[in-house]
């Protein structure tokens, strides 16, 4: 079972607020910082800083790995924020597998 962690807080939350082009330009600097704030917090290894995505609603929740064993994932409050109400049941083969679908459809779509 997965242990689910809030976004630090050292990393700032981009703003809604303004335009949509610059929120999408932050969101994606967001990502990048925060996967650099974990390797610098000294996690490595397989899939860490990955975003493993669930459908929510009209959306979906977005979490970072952490670390797969124990698996840890911290929740990203991009967007409408949402949480996947099962997270913390997901295992690392589970969250392994979802990876690898994402991999596909994005290789597919692309």
């Amino acid at each position: 079972m997965a242990e689910i962690y809030s976004a630090p807080k050292e990393i700032k939350v981009p703003n809604i607020n303004g335009t949509m082009q610059k929120y999408a330009e932050e969101s994606i600097q967001y990502i990048a910082d925060l996967k650099q704030h974990i390797k610098n917090m000294g996690y490595k290894g397989k899939n860490v800083g990955e975003i493993v995505r669930f459908a929510v609603a009209d959306g979906y929740a977005e979490y970072m790995v952490l670390s797969m064993r124990p698996m840890r994932l911290i929740h990203i409050p991009l967007d409408d924020a949402y949480q996947f109400p099962y997270a913390h049941l997901m295992t690392a083969s589970e969250i392994t597998k979802k990876l690898e679908a994402q991999k596909k459809l994005e290789e597919l779509f692309k």
